[in-house]
């Protein structure tokens, strides 16, 4: 166990003292303004809607947890989850449209 833990220090403090081996210089394509306002809004569109996702999600779980078996308000939890999921994959496909338009319009 005592080697073990001895490893495992060693390795966190050389890792450290690797990753500043590497080279600090990045070389970036010339950006399009366009394709700057479409990563921002597409950026800004993901965390939004993942944000409010999330929010609506510990909101249907709420309304599960204090429906006291009333099957409206469990049928009403089940709408907002499914939204809050139909919402979570909106993001996503949007951070890859993003991601998509950025990698054919890029130099």
């Amino acid at each position: 166990m005592k080697k073990i833990l001895a490893i495992q220090i060693l390795i966190g403090l050389i890792l450290p003292v690797m990753t500043l081996a590497q080279p600090t210089t990045i070389v970036t394509a010339p950006v399009l303004p366009f394709l700057s306002t479409v990563i921002l809004v597409g950026n800004l569109l993901f965390t939004i809607l993942l944000v409010l996702s999330v929010i609506f999600l510990l909101y249907a779980g709420i309304l599960f947890v204090m429906a006291s078996g009333s099957p409206e308000q469990v049928e009403k939890a089940r709408h907002i989850i499914m939204y809050a999921l139909i919402g979570i994959v909106v993001a996503v496909l949007a951070r890859g449209i993003v991601y998509f338009i950025q990698g054919y319009l890029a130099p």
